[in-house]
């Protein structure tokens, strides 16, 4: 089984309240501790790479986003899903070039416009989705990031219905399983409606029809309980990163009083 194959097989036959969980490495020694705890696969958050190579999220360079990718792959024996944010604006074909040889066998790809700050139209953004998989054929897990809860604004303008996308969230509900189906209709394998209020996710869960991924935060819901709600996939964006951090800062602190 590739390394592909073996990552799209844990998102299916899993029983409520066990999702599954993907810890976000930031390097290759933060992957080779969570490989070595038991954990089948791994998934990179773009924003706790930036901040490890000095950047802003959304500021790394591509080249140096992959080389990253690159030396978490070669630390670890598990299947490694890299978050490339909204694809560095590489053609289909060479993104899927530069995924695999980074060895990794999944992607994360936003929907969500850096450039604008708001929503790239979904019609379009499912033909790309389309071009990816077809440069991928099974090589590559796709999960689509739906960012309509995290630009509320932008959703709130695409809008039509006059009832308010932005101050509703059962509207931005609506918004992500419209979107998440286009996307699961292209090729995606997973949707994810990025910081979605876990009381929406079996509402999701149930519109989507495919494997949904959720994010943890500290302050929220378990990943147990967040698989109960309806998520099959939970990933940690940048929280982890940045609870090592402050576990650094409090050493820092501490040896700067000792």
């Amino acid at each position: 089984m590739t390394g592909a194959a073996a990552l799209r097989a844990l998102h299916h036959g899993r029983a409520p309240g066990d999702p599954l969980v993907l810890p976000g490495p930031w390097d290759a020694a933060a992957a080779r501790a969570f490989a070595a705890a038991g954990f089948p696969a791994l998934a990179t958050p773009s924003a706790g790479v930036a901040a490890s190579l000095g950047y802003r999220d959304g500021e790394t360079p591509a080249g140096e986003m992959f080389a990253a990718v690159a030396r978490i792959t070669r630390a670890v024996d598990v299947p490694v899903t890299a978050d490339v944010e909204d694809g560095y604006g590489l053609a289909p074909g060479e993104l899927v070039e530069r995924l695999l040889e980074a060895g990794a066998v999944g992607c994360n790809l936003e929907d969500g416009d850096r450039a604008t700050g708001g929503l790239k139209d979904p019609e379009r953004h499912a033909d790309w989705l389309a071009e990816v998989r077809a440069a991928a054929g099974d090589g590559l897990v796709i999960n689509a990031r739906v960012d309509v809860f995290v630009r509320k604004e932008a959703a709130a303008r695409g809008d039509t219905s006059g009832r308010g996308a932005a101050a509703d969230p059962e509207r931005l509900a609506e918004e992500a399983v419209a979107r998440g189906r286009r996307y699961a209709a292209a090729g995606a394998d997973c949707v994810y409606p990025i910081a979605a209020p876990p009381r929406l996710l079996p509402r999701l869960a149930a519109g989507l029809g495919t494997p949904l991924n959720a994010l943890a935060k500290p302050d929220g819901p378990s990943p147990r309980e967040l698989g109960e709600l309806g998520a099959t996939r939970v990933t940690f964006g940048p929280g982890l990163f940045r609870q090592a951090l402050a576990a650094v800062e409090d050493i820092a602190e501490r040896l700067r009083q000792a």
